[in-house]
């Protein structure tokens, strides 16, 4: 897909960045907390790198500190694809908390991509 393709096809425009994200994956007798990469980002999801076997629709929390914040923020995300040990991560909300923390996250987003060309890359944290 060419460059102009993804921004036609896509609902938010993607800010890239390499910054460090923790994966926490609960199982039936055990929660996991695996070290990866934020690679991607946008007000819909992540694309993040991280050495665990997820599937297509697994949910899992996702951590990181925003670029230019100093607050983690933990939220929901879903699989949505996976390339490897590369996947596309949706942000959901369960419930009213949670919601309002999607929305929090997004207006965050939609501001630092209007300061900045949104396909530049972001040095990490």
């Amino acid at each position: 897909m060419t460059i102009e393709a993804e921004k036609r096809t896509r609902r938010w425009p993607r800010l890239h960045l390499d910054i460090p994200i923790r994966v926490i994956v609960h199982g039936r007798s055990k929660t996991s907390v695996i070290v990866g990469r934020g690679n991607e980002l946008n007000e819909g999801g992540m694309a993040l790198t991280a050495g665990v076997e997820l599937r297509l629709g697994d949910q899992t929390e996702i951590e990181f500190t925003p670029p230019y914040s100093g607050l983690p923020i933990r939220i929901r995300g879903v699989v949505r694809n996976r390339k490897g040990y590369r996947y596309g991560m949706e942000f959901v909300a369960e419930d009213r908390q949670e919601s309002e923390q999607v929305a929090r996250w997004r207006t965050m987003l939609g501001v630092m991509s209007t300061g900045s060309r949104a396909e530049e890359s972001v040095p990490g944290t």
